[in-house]
Parts: structure tokens; C-alpha cells; sequence
């Protein structure tokens, strides 16, 4: 009798906690004085009775504002939308505010994001991955300097090396490594022994890719566990080729802090 209970008791709680398909849910997260929204992709089969694998993923220029939308329209939600069931992870999609970049409040309202969605949905937070393109990808470079946070670290078409001022004062510690006359070697002893799969076109007419080839030399100068993958036809957008790669999907798979 005591079986069939707890056996009943399961299904209810499966049920209860479990979607067959994939889907975008709302949610918001206080930061200071400010509410932002944000978006977390479930995967395919999703329940609360699992530890999941969790991605950070921090959008481009052209994608700010506050509508909860625009941080979807390129990168990695048009990649789980292309193929929802290469990703068994859930993914975590802050949006940064309008003339703001990732770092300051932006930077800590992502995190915020990052620490709710864990606790919310089961998370496992030893299997953490941040990954970012273009504004996003420099987001993903000094976010990553928080080590203890992730598992592993995916810049695509980010830069280190400040070509424009900051549109705000960033915090101390990011202002100290970009300020440097060789900030790769500053961030790659930041990063340590994180592992960092680097994407970018060599072709790229928005950051150059000489931004990528340099962090990669200062963390195989360092010590550090990299890869780098060059499109040598691609531009800025080589987000889709990255993200499409089932290599890339396999490797993320093994990462754990």
C-alpha cells in the first residue's frame, strides 16, 4: 500500500514538473532600485526532479532595450529555435538597457538573473556556462573574470581591448584591466584555468578579430584551457556557425567546475 503511495506521489510530482517541449518563460529580478525582465529557455522534457546544465547568454549591441523580446532576436534563442533539442540545458537571456553595455548594473542584474533561475529551476550551478556575441561576447570576457562562477566560457566576436571610452564609469576592477597597456595578459590571469572555447570572423568589420587571436595567445601564455575557432570567410555574425557547430554542443556538455 505504502508502494503504490509514494509511487502515485510521483507521478504527480513528474507531471507537475515536467514539459515535453521547449519553451521562452518571463521573469524579472530587482537589482538595486530597478526591475528588469528577462527571459529562461526550458528544454525539451524539462522537470524540477533533474540538476540542469545552465547557460548565461549575454546579447549584442542592436538587441537593448527593455521589452524582453529584442535579446531573442539573434544568437543563441534563434538556435534553439532551429534545433530545440541540441540544447539540454536551460538558458538564461537578461536584456541590457539602451546606451548601456555589460558591465556595472548590467553586469549585476545578468548575474541576478543567472542566480534566480538556478534556484528556480533545479540548476546545477558546477555546470554554469557563459557565452555572449559581439557586445555580448566583451560582456562574456570580463563577466568571466568572476571564475568561480563558471564552468566554462564561450566569447564570440567580443574584444578586450578598449577601442571607444565607456559610455559609464565600469567598475574598479574591469577599468583597472582595460586600462592596461596589455590587457589580454591582465584577463587571461583572471580567467585562469577556466575553459574558454573563443569564436570570430576573420573578416569581421565590426570588432577585429585580431581582439580574439590576442586573447587567445595570452591565455595559452598563461596557462589557460582554450580553444579558438576562426571563420576565415565569416563577419561579425558567426554566431550561427558557432552555435550550430556540434562539436561546440558536445564540449559544453562536459564542462563542470
Amino acid at each position: 500500500m505504502r508502494s503504490k503511495w509514494l509511487l502515485a506521489l510521483l507521478v504527480i510530482l513528474t507531471s507537475a514538473t515536467c514539459a515535453k517541449e521547449p519553451r521562452f518563460l518571463d521573469r524579472s529580478v530587482t537589482s538595486g532600485d530597478r526591475t528588469f525582465r528577462y527571459r529562461v529557455w526550458l528544454p525539451a522534457r524539462y522537470t524540477k526532479l533533474h540538476h540542469w546544465p545552465v547557460v548565461l547568454f549575454l546579447h549584442d549591441a542592436a538587441e537593448r532595450g527593455d521589452d524582453n523580446e529584442r535579446q531573442l532576436a539573434a544568437g543563441l534563442a534563434p538556435a534553439l529555435e532551429r534545433d530545440p533539442h541540441r540544447f539540454k540545458s536551460i538558458v538564461v537571456f537578461p536584456q541590457c538597457r539602451v546606451g548601456e553595455e555589460w558591465y556595472g548594473d548590467m553586469e549585476t542584474q545578468a548575474l541576478a538573473a543567472l542566480d534566480d533561475a538556478v534556484t528556480e529551476f533545479h540548476g546545477d550551478r558546477r555546470r554554469v556556462t557563459i557565452t555572449g556575441i559581439g557586445m555580448g561576447g566583451t560582456g562574456t570576457w570580463y563577466i568571466a573574470r568572476h571564475r568561480r562562477r563558471f564552468a566554462a566560457v564561450v566569447p564570440i566576436a567580443g574584444e578586450v581591448a578598449r577601442r571607444e571610452p565607456f559610455p559609464s564609469d565600469p567598475p574598479p576592477d574591469v577599468a583597472r584591466i582595460a586600462g592596461l597597456p596589455d590587457p589580454y595578459t591582465a584577463l587571461a590571469k583572471e580567467i585562469a584555468d577556466t575553459p574558454v572555447w573563443i569564436f570570430h570572423g576573420a573578416k569581421d568589420s565590426v570588432t577585429p578579430v585580431s581582439e580574439s587571436r590576442a586573447m587567445f595567445a595570452a591565455l595559452q601564455a598563461n596557462g589557460g584551457r582554450a580553444r579558438y575557432s576562426e571563420f576565415p570567410a565569416g563577419g561579425h555574425n558567426v554566431w550561427d556557425a558557432a552555435y550550430s557547430n556540434p562539436d561546440f554542443v558536445k564540449w559544453l556538455r562536459k564542462q563542470r567546475r
